[in-house]
């Protein structure tokens, strides 16, 4: 009986092992291309579409999305040869993301006072993306370290796909009072956000029995700034 528990133990490890980032990496790219469905297939006219600043954002943060997810199944798939020569595209994303959102902010800032909570703290996970992707690189050589961080980096960007993940249900939410859409929006966007988050910490669990520093670094630094935009 302890034999069978073991077994089944190990399999559920070895399976998590394998498939958890690939899985996690078309979450997040599904989460992007359905929130910004409106730029990119049913409201193309949108003022934004012909701005390039908002362009240029628009693809070098798509190209990171893609990037990881097709770095992720690069892995999955035993290709590491691969993986790493393409390394260099996902890091050139990775600074046209910063780059590119850092002057939108500044394009479009009006004000600390003038933002909601929730586009305060993208503005500090901005940085925190740009800084766990160059850790990720620095740890390289140590897959653990490396793929955590480069998965907490995704998810530090990914507040305006699921700030806008209502959007494209606006149809189906005609006659709902706005305090109803308002709630469930709130609901949707702070149980997605975090169960992405704590779907690492039950990687961690299942796969090596116990948290990883990087897991736990990484969310507590993500409620850190929470708790900044909260109280400031």
């Amino acid at each position: 009986m302890h034999d069978s528990r073991t077994q089944t133990s190990n399999g559920r490890a070895a399976w998590m092992q394998r498939r958890y980032f690939s899985i996690v990496s078309s979450i997040t790219l599904f989460f992007t291309v359905w929130g910004f469905s409106d730029n990119l297939v049913w409201k193309v006219g949108q003022p934004s579409n012909a701005d390039p600043k908002f362009i240029i954002h628009g693809l070098s943060c798509l190209a990171w999305m893609l990037a990881f997810f097709v770095q992720s199944n690069l892995v999955r798939a035993g290709n590491v040869r691969l993986h790493r020569r393409l390394g260099i595209v996902g890091m050139g994303a990775a600074i046209g993301v910063t780059l590119s959102t850092l002057y939108v902010f500044l394009a479009v800032w009006k004000g600390w006072g003038a933002m909601p909570s929730y586009a305060q703290a993208n503005r500090l996970l901005l940085p925190s993306f740009g800084l766990f992707v160059f850790l990720g690189y620095l740890n390289r050589r140590r897959p653990d370290a490396h793929r955590r961080y480069l998965l907490l980096a995704t998810l530090y960007m990914l507040e305006p796909a699921l700030s806008r993940a209502f959007d494209p249900l606006d149809p189906l939410l005609r006659g709902v009072s706005e305090q109803v859409v308002d709630t469930s929006w709130w609901v949707f966007f702070i149980v997605c956000w975090n169960a992405l988050f704590l779907s690492l910490f039950a990687y961690d669990g299942i796969v090596t029995g116990k948290i990883h520093r990087v897991t736990a670094l990484g969310y507590a630094w993500f409620w850190v700034v929470w708790c900044v935009v909260t109280v400031v």
